[in-house]
C-alpha cells in the first residue's frame, strides 16, 4: 500500500515557508530591491501548479540579484514535471544558471575574474544546481505516466478477464441448451405423445382426465423448455426477453391445472409489486408440484391474505391416500423459494402437520418492498 500524499495546499504552504526561510538567510533586509524580488519569487510559488512558466519567470529576478535561489529551483522543478518541451526546459535551466552565476550588476565583474579556478568551479556547481530540478521533474513526470499506463494495462486485463469469463459462460450455456433440447425436450415430447394416446384409448373417464392433465402439463413444460433453450442460445449475442412473468391473475389457472383437488382462498389485490406476485406464484407452484409428487390423492388448500403490511401465503395438504412413486428430486425447490423470499425480506417455513399432511408458509413484508 503506497503512502498517502500530503494535500497540495499544505505542500505549497510548506514550500512558501521554506522559501521565506531561504530569503531570511541569504538576503539582507536593507537591500530593498533584492528583498522585493525575493519576496515576489516566494509568493509566486502559489501559482506554480496552474501557471508554471509564469511562476518561473517571476522567480528569475531573485536568482539574479540575490543568493535566494530556492524559489527559482522549485519553480523550475514544477515546470519540468508538467512540461514535455525539452528545448524550453533546457533554455530555462541555462537561464537559471546564468542568473545565478553572473553577479549583479553585471558590469561590476571583470573579465579577469572569469579565468580564476574558483570561478570555473562555481560555474560547474551552478550548472549542476540548474540541471538537478529539470532531471528530477522529468523523472517524476515519467513515473506519473508509467503509473497511468500500468493502471490502463490493469483495466485492460480485467476487461479481458471478464470477456473470457463471459465467453466460457456462453459456451457452457450453449452446451446446456443442446442437452436440454436433445434430451429433456425429447423426453417431454414423448410423455405428451403417450399421454395423448392414453387420453384417446382410455377406458374410463378418470383415466382419460388424468391423461389429459398429463398431456397439458407436458405441452406447457415443453413450451417453457423451448423458450429457455432459445434464451440460453441467445446469451452472449443479444438480449432476449423472457416470457411474461406470472402474476396473481394466473393463480386460479395454476390451481385448476394442477391435476390435484385444490381450493384457492385469496383476498389480494392485483396491484402488488411484480416481485411479490412472482414470489407468491412460484411458491404456490412449487407446493402444488410437491403435493403431486409426494402426496398423491391428497387435497390441498391455498390461502393467500394481506394482513398487517405482510402477505401470508399458506399451502396445506392432507395426508396422501395412495403410495407415492419414487421420483428423482434434487431438493432445490424449497431452497430456491427461501432464497427468493430472503431477497424480498421475507421468510419461507415448511413442515408436517399433526394430521399427517404438510404445510408450506410464505410471509413477505409488502410495505418494505414498495
Amino acid at each position: 500500500m503506497s503512502p498517502r500524499k500530503p494535500p497540495a495546499l499544505l505542500l505549497d504552504a510548506a514550500l512558501v515557508g521554506v522559501a521565506l526561510a531561504d530569503v531570511w538567510t541569504h538576503v539582507d533586509f536593507e537591500e530593498r530591491p533584492a528583498m522585493a524580488c525575493a519576496l515576489l519569487a516566494t509568493l509566486a510559488l502559489a501559482l506554480r501548479r496552474r501557471l508554471p512558466l509564469v511562476t518561473f519567470v517571476l522567480t528569475l529576478p531573485a536568482a539574479l540579484v540575490s543568493d535566494a535561489v530556492l524559489a527559482t529551483a522549485v519553480a523550475l522543478y514544477t515546470l519540468s514535471s508538467l512540461s514535455r518541451h525539452r528545448i524550453l526546459l533546457a533554455g530555462c535551466a541555462l537561464t537559471f544558471a546564468a542568473s545565478d552565476f553572473l553577479p549583479w550588476p553585471w558590469w561590476s565583474w571583470g573579465t579577469s575574474e572569469f579565468a580564476q579556478p574558483d570561478t570555473l568551479f562555481h560555474l560547474g556547481y551552478t550548472l549542476a544546481t540548474a540541471a538537478a530540478p529539470v532531471f528530477l521533474g522529468q523523472l517524476v513526470q515519467t513515473r506519473r505516466e508509467l503509473a497511468l499506463r500500468l493502471a490502463d494495462i490493469s483495466q485492460a486485463r480485467e476487461h479481458e478477464r471478464l470477456l473470457t469469463a463471459q465467453s466460457v459462460l456462453a459456451k457452457e450455456r450453449a452446451q446446456l441448451a443442446r442437452e436440454m433440447h436433445d434430451v429433456v425436450s425429447h423426453q417431454v415430447s414423448l410423455i405428451a405423445v403417450q399421454a395423448g394416446a392414453l387420453q384417446v384409448a382410455g377406458r374410463d373417464a378418470e383415466t382419460r382426465e388424468a391423461a389429459a392433465t398429463i398431456r397439458e402439463l407436458s405441452v406447457q413444460t415443453l413450451d417453457e423448455l423451448r423458450h429457455m433453450v432459445s434464451v440460453l442460445r441467445a446469451s452472449g449475442s443479444r438480449p432476449t426477453e423472457l416470457t411474461p412473468q406470472p402474476s396473481l391473475a394466473d393463480l386460479e389457472q395454476l390451481v385448476g391445472a394442477s391435476g390435484i383437488e385444490a381450493k384457492l382462498e385469496t383476498d389480494l389485490a392485483e396491484d402488488l409489486p411484480p416481485t411479490v406476485q412472482r414470489a407468491v406464484y412460484r411458491t404456490v407452484q412449487e407446493a402444488l408440484t410437491n403435493v403431486r409428487k409426494h402426496a398423491p390423492g391428497a387435497t390441498t388448500t391455498v390461502r393467500i391474505h394481506h394482513r398487517d403490511g405482510s402477505i401470508r401465503t399458506t399451502i396445506t395438504n392432507t395426508a396422501p391416500t395412495r403410495l407415492a412413486l419414487a421420483l428423482p428430486s434434487a431438493h432445490h425447490g424449497l431452497a430456491g423459494l427461501r432464497q427468493r423470499a430472503e431477497l424480498l425480506g421475507g421468510t419461507v417455513t415448511s413442515g408436517p402437520t399433526s394430521h399427517g399432511g404438510y404445510e408450506l408458509r410464505l410471509e413477505l413484508p409488502v410495505e418494505q418492498i414498495r
